[in-house]
């Protein structure tokens, strides 16, 4: 039932259902996950944190907690509770993948490399991996890698719509206009694509690619 609500209305039944048993975890969970799709990064760490302190090995709730500062551009702050789930469990990708993302924000490209690679290695056709993957390469100036992993991601049957925009962004940014409004087209109303094509078009400059990077990966 949830699930078919907007954030507003997931956010407002979570809360109902955590105030009625604050050591539900999905509850807590749903909870997060609602205000962090609403852009309320704080309010999502609160109610995670609520969990973790009746469920402190929860890897669920350590990824969400992770998700949430890396959405507020506190990527050092998410390093540990993604090192923790990772331990908790090693065959699991979600980990390393949000790891390596973390790595990025907090501006160390080396460990992020390794831990995008670990997360590949234990799901080498997952376009979120994939995605990850590629949106690190685009940060460091190798768009035709991943433009490459981009590709292969946006061919697989689950992927998502943002992974298509993500390749559209990647071409458009490369000059490759044509190509990425005939992609955004694919999935987007006549209206959002002419935004994102002046989008495209403004940040032709030297400054724009690297902001934009910024800004994805920061949602992921």
């Amino acid at each position: 039932m949830a699930a078919r609500l907007d954030p507003l209305g997931r956010a407002a039944f979570w809360a109902r259902e955590a105030d009625l048993d604050p050591t539900d975890v999905q509850a807590g969970l749903g909870l997060s996950q609602a205000l962090r799709a609403m852009g309320k990064y704080d309010d999502a760490i609160e109610a995670t944190q609520r969990v973790l302190v009746s469920h402190p090995s929860d890897v669920d709730a350590l990824l969400e907690m992770a998700r949430g500062q890396i959405g507020r551009g506190q990527g050092f702050y998410a390093i540990d509770p993604a090192r923790q789930a990772m331990a908790l469990a090693p065959r699991d990708w979600r980990p390393a993948s949000i790891l390596g993302v973390a790595y990025e924000q907090a501006d160390r490209p080396d460990e992020a490399l390794a831990a995008h690679r670990q997360a590949l290695a234990l799901a080498p056709e997952n376009p979120a991996v994939l995605t990850n993957l590629a949106l690190f390469y685009a940060n460091h100036g190798d768009a035709a890698q991943a433009e490459k992993m981009l590709r292969t991601a946006a061919a697989r049957p689950d992927a998502t719509v943002g992974i298509r925009q993500t390749l559209a962004l990647v071409l458009g940014l490369q000059g490759r206009l044509d190509e990425a409004e005939k992609l955004a087209r694919q999935d987007l109303p006549p209206e959002a694509v002419a935004n994102n094509m002046a989008y495209l078009r403004a940040a032709a400059g030297p400054a724009g690619p690297t902001r934009t990077w910024d800004a994805m990966r920061s949602s992921q």
